[in-house]
């Protein structure tokens, strides 16, 4: 899969408007109420990834889980990433 020119990626990141450009991946913050709540949305993460045989990065910091997505062996964003921030929104949204 080919990386995506920044063009393209602000165009398909229309889809997905919570997320952001950070460099060579793009990135989403969600707050939660405490942690529990942080890594059960998490678990709902990996479910997604393994679906999708693509897997974010992830942080969690108590209440707050960034996620970034990249495409590692491309070397940047690929479509296949945005159809996994899309699929993630949905857990959120």
């Amino acid at each position: 899969m080919d990386v995506l020119s920044k063009e393209d990626l602000k165009r398909l990141l229309k889809k997905v408007p919570e997320w952001e450009i950070d460099g060579k991946k793009i990135t989403r913050s969600i707050e939660f109420d405490g942690f529990t709540e942080a890594v059960d949305f998490l678990n709902e993460v990996a479910e997604v990834a393994e679906d999708e045989g693509h897997h974010p990065d992830v942080d969690i910091r108590y209440g707050k889980v960034v996620l970034m997505l990249t495409t590692h062996d491309a070397g940047g964003v690929t479509e296949a990433d945005v159809e996994v921030a899309q699929r993630l929104d949905n857990l959120i949204d």
